[in-house]
């Protein structure tokens, strides 16, 4: 059965879905010698290349489905490149020999915490899509006398940039005065969403981390800046949550690094 180009590409390794979709549109792929085009879909029988290289539109991904663990220091930008020459979260992550890691979501410069990539394409379209429902829980240090109408307000939802955000679920952690913090679950992440909806209501983030993505909490053993590879009983939980088959072929787990 054929399949739309660009899953057939994210399921390859070479980036998301939404990725694909800007390397078709550059004319970087090619179907039977012909540029493609958005919308069209590929089979067994077609003859795929990606700069000028061939791919297998059929091609396994059970050697590829890999997913890492990243603790995200502040100022580190989540783009491959900038022109300003700021660290990129790329930087640090191990090569591989197929596709490139793929970043499950972003975090702004000034956010820190847990960041998954994957070589698997489609693994990352089904977390980020909001139909998926897959949470987010965020650590927030805040600013501001927080009432329960704050609170009542956020989890009611309020209009952001003409879309209605709201908590799923807010909790006081620990703190008092000037250095409360709040864990704060969202079902999407639009930019910036969490600090928003807090300066909303008057309340200044001083602070945030993200803590958990869907079932995957970060461990307290990977210190800001390291990476772990998820062992695959919980890249198992991941691949259950957007229901796809994650291949379970035994692999070499690497260890925490720097």
């Amino acid at each position: 059965m054929d399949e739309k180009l660009q899953k057939v590409l994210a399921r390859a390794g070479f980036g998301s879905r939404r990725e694909m979709e800007e390397w078709i549109k550059q004319g970087r792929i090619k179907i039977n010698g012909k540029v493609a085009d958005i919308g069209d879909r590929v089979g067994k029988a077609d003859a795929l290349l990606v700069d000028g290289k061939k791919v297998n539109p059929n091609s396994a991904v059970s050697e590829l489905q890999r997913v890492l663990l990243y603790n995200k220091p502040e100022d580190e930008i989540c783009s491959r490149k900038d022109p300003e020459g700021r660290r990129s979260v790329f930087d640090k992550l191990p090569p591989i020999t197929h596709g490139r890691w793929v970043a499950i979501g972003r975090l702004d410069i000034n956010t820190s915490g847990l960041l998954l990539f994957t070589t698997d394409g489609e693994l990352a379209n089904r977390l980020m899509h909001p139909s998926s429902n897959v949470d987010r829980e965020y650590a927030v240090r805040v600013m501001g006398d927080v009432t329960d109408e704050i609170i009542a307000n956020m989890l009611k939802g309020v209009m952001l940039d003409e879309h209605l955000c709201k908590f799923s679920d807010i909790q006081y952690f620990a703190g008092e005065g000037a250095n409360r913090w709040y864990h704060v679950v969202l079902m999407e992440g639009r930019n910036r969403e969490v600090r928003k909806l807090w300066e909303s209501q008057g309340i200044r983030v001083s602070r945030l981390k993200r803590v958990r993505y869907g079932p995957i909490f970060i461990p307290s053993r990977v210190k800001k800046g390291d990476f772990y590879e998820l062992p695959k009983e919980e890249m198992a939980l991941l691949y259950n949550a957007v229901n796809l088959t994650l291949n379970t072929r035994p692999k070499k787990v690497a260890p925490v690094r720097r």
